[in-house]
């Protein structure tokens, strides 16, 4: 085990915790809301040494089940959908009472993986928790079951939390479970088993070591890798850990060797730059002027509207475009704040002045230099 590499954990400033259905519904027998308070309590300690926490909430599903007297998962689409539903009212209550003790708001968030694949509502989603992490309240997010259809059948949220931490550009991952992590073999079945301490969330050797889920969730440990490598793309690492362990979060900020924790081959910086410049289709250009280019290029600053001379093209909110100077060569390229049209209208004007133009204020930069990428 590298003690740096579990040292780092407590310097990181940013989590993503989610927290699976056997964990959260006490293997299916209703809410643990002892449990849940014991989380809760750990979050907030979190929040007061200055960690942002974004909490992504399995269990509408399972504490629909238990409301409804369910045994097994329906396999039905909309019974699905209608379990989800009436468990989503009791998840909610439960985290807002908990939070609320500790005197944090919380806010529910429902997504589906079509939210963080769109780029329009991927800003969108974006710009509403760093919203909410800003005023100091702890989003609490789920995959909106009750209206998902192929996301509902196929998705997971594991996977829907590798996506939040893509999109905040967190610094780790945490997905609480009832295994102790990953182990080289099912434990279920071979207890000699070794638990993997840590490795690298892309060595291709950890694949045949993941099982699969349990009947409550749909979440076993090969969607906790492929979860952990989505989160890597942005430079995240992800601890995977035993959710009933006393004080799980708190030991994991400290750096204790606990659970498995699965790294980044890359930085958070080189690998999200990485990820915008080779993933993503050009939809447009901007002709910026000289000094615009200038500042991209030596300070590393965000592309405000006044630095541009021309739009081309007609691509939407959240889409990419390049950024190319007054010759025509490409000096840059992001996921753009604005539409081609609205583009047009605040280009070469001064940020001050875009809600009088367009009547109302998105962002203030036409691409935020998080969202930007030098070429």
């Amino acid at each position: 085990m590298s003690e740096r590499e579990r040292n780092s954990v407590t310097h990181t400033r940013r989590w993503v915790v989610k927290i699976g259905s056997a964990l959260i519904t006490a293997d299916g027998k209703g809410l643990d809301r002892e449990r849940l308070r014991e989380w809760v309590d750990q979050i907030a300690d979190l929040i007061a040494d200055g960690v942002e926490v974004v909490v992504v909430s399995s269990g509408a599903v399972a504490e629909g089940m238990t409301r409804m007297g369910w045994t097994r998962r329906p396999s039905a689409l909309h019974d699905l959908q209608a379990a989800a539903a009436i468990g989503q009212m009791g998840l909610v209550q439960a985290w807002e009472s908990c939070f609320q003790r500790r005197g944090l708001h919380t806010a529910q968030v429902l997504l589906t993986h079509d939210d963080l694949s769109d780029r329009r509502r991927y800003l969108n989603a974006r710009s509403t928790l760093r919203a909410l992490v800003e005023l100091g309240v702890v989003p609490v997010v789920n995959e909106n079951d009750a209206v998902a259809n192929e996301e509902l059948k196929l998705g997971d949220n594991d996977t829907l939390a590798a996506l939040v931490a893509n999109l905040i550009e967190a610094d780790l991952l945490v997905l609480l479970t009832d295994q102790q992590g990953l182990y080289e073999a099912d434990p279920r079945s071979n207890p000699e088993a070794k638990l993997v301490a840590q490795a690298l969330a892309g060595d291709r050797e950890l694949d045949a070591m993941a099982g699969d889920g349990g009947t409550l969730g749909r979440g076993g440990m090969q969607t906790k890798l492929r979860a952990a490598r989505l989160a890597a793309r942005s430079g995240a690492a992800t601890a995977i850990a035993y959710g009933r362990a006393d004080a799980v979060l708190r030991r994991l900020h400290a750096g204790d060797d606990i659970g498995t924790l699965l790294t980044a081959s890359q930085g958070r910086d080189a690998a999200r730059k990485r990820w915008l410049a080779g993933q993503l289709q050009v939809k447009g250009r901007l002709v910026l002027d000289a000094g615009a280019v200038r500042v991209l290029r030596d300070s590393g600053r965000s592309l405000l509207a006044v630095g541009v001379r021309d739009v081309i093209g007609n691509f939407r909110r959240g889409e990419m475009v390049a950024c190319v100077d007054e010759h025509g060569s490409e000096c840059a390229r992001g996921l753009v704040n604005y539409g081609a049209d609205e583009a047009r209208r605040i280009m070469g004007r001064p940020s001050a002045e875009i809600a009088a133009i367009l009547g109302y204020l998105d962002e203030e930069e036409l691409i935020h230099r998080d969202n930007l990428v030098l070429v």
